[in-house]
């Protein structure tokens, strides 16, 4: 009796296949080097072609232009962010009535993706991962805070200060401040708020622009340790501050995960046509000192 012959089973991949991420970052926000990572290699794994684009200085109505651009050269599929609705929506809904696939990651929301005809959005959901924050603040005995924001224009980002807030049982009011994207200029207006305010318990950060300048101010002030600090996002100096104390705790959105994903769902919606049903929350996680050995091991790279 002869066996039968063991058929391998073959790939079904469209030549070319390529797929555009933009973003709203500047090139100076080096928290953006775990979305570049996470695109190249899922465009590695998945045998794409993969390029990143973004702003050099962060300007939205230069990366709406970015969009319009990606859509002319004919991709398979474009990954954005969706920073600010009302100057991004017209570019990615363009693309769509184009007939290339979009999904939004990072920022948004899940009504935002569905109006603009996105397939999905990957990201974290701002506002949970804020009051998530906040009610565990509330629990370690936080009544006061002050948000450092430094990305005022990106709307859905201010969402954290407000959900932090409402975890604390608190109205926002003027606790968020707006601080710009220099981090002298962060470093100094940390300081007058919080000399201004002597009385707050905690600052919360989103993200290492905010957060890297914030530790220097509060190391200027000797409140470094004394004060209740939390931050969103995860870098190198984040990771070194809950090392020592200085912060309590960062938020993960996994960024790796938010540029890795789209390029793996859209590829294998291009070849077989299956795509997850639901919106993927990529955050939030929170990072204590309890849980750093893999988070310092892949810091800034996946981390």
């Amino acid at each position: 009796m002869v066996a039968a012959p063991f058929m391998v089973a073959t790939t079904a991949q469209a030549e070319g296949e390529k797929y555009i991420l933009v973003s709203h970052a500047p090139d100076s926000d080096s928290w953006w080097n775990t979305i570049k990572n996470g695109i190249a290699l899922a465009g590695d794994q998945m045998g794409v072609e993969v390029e990143y684009r973004n702003p050099p200085t962060g300007d939205l109505a230069d990366m709406a232009r970015i969009i319009d651009q990606a859509a002319a050269s004919g991709p398979n599929g474009i990954i954005t962010t969706l920073a600010d609705f009302d100057v991004l929506s017209g570019p990615i809904k363009a693309a769509v009535d184009q007939g290339i696939n979009v999904i939004i990651m990072n920022s948004g929301t899940a009504e935002q993706t569905r109006e603009v005809g996105a397939l999905m959005f990957v990201g974290q959901p701002e506002y949970d991962a804020g009051y998530a924050a906040g009610l565990r603040a509330k629990g370690d005995g936080v009544g006061s805070f002050v948000c450092v924001n430094h990305v005022i224009s990106n709307t859905v980002v201010a969402e954290r200060c407000r959900g932090f807030a409402d975890g604390l049982g608190i109205e926002l009011g003027d606790s968020m401040i707006d601080a710009g994207q220099d981090p002298a200029e962060i470093k100094n207006r940390v300081i007058a708020h919080l000399n201004a305010n002597p009385d707050l318990d905690a600052v919360l950060t989103l993200g290492p622009t905010s957060a890297d300048p914030t530790i220097l101010a509060l190391e200027e002030m000797g409140l470094a340790g004394d004060i209740y600090f939390g931050t969103f996002d995860l870098g190198e100096n984040i990771v070194k501050g809950i090392k020592s104390g200085i912060i309590e705790w960062g938020i993960d959105q996994q960024p790796f995960l938010q540029a890795y994903l789209p390029v793996v769902i859209l590829a294998n919606y291009d070849r077989y046509g299956v795509l997850p049903g639901n919106n993927i929350n990529s955050g939030p996680g929170f990072v204590t000192a309890d849980g750093l050995e893999k988070v310092e091991e892949f810091a800034g790279e996946f981390r």
